[in-house]
């Protein structure tokens, strides 16, 4: 067997061993990523939900400026 051939198959079959572990760790990276994502989304869904009420729609308080501290 020609010894260019013979490295080639092996550095071949060493690259498919590599990937291997390469795309468990991707997996977990993404999987990780989603959970953060989920998270974020529950948090920020959970800030709406103390949202400040409208201006006042009659009387000398309330009508034109609202602040909050």
């Amino acid at each position: 067997m020609d010894v260019g051939i013979s490295s080639s198959v092996s550095a071949s079959l060493y690259m498919n061993q590599a990937q291997t572990p390469e795309q468990a760790q991707m997996q977990v990276f993404r999987e990780a990523l989603d959970t953060q994502a989920q998270q974020v989304t529950e948090t920020m869904a959970s800030a709406d939900t103390g949202a400040q009420p409208d201006l006042a729609k009659e009387g000398n308080v309330g009508t034109q400026v609202n602040t909050y501290a």
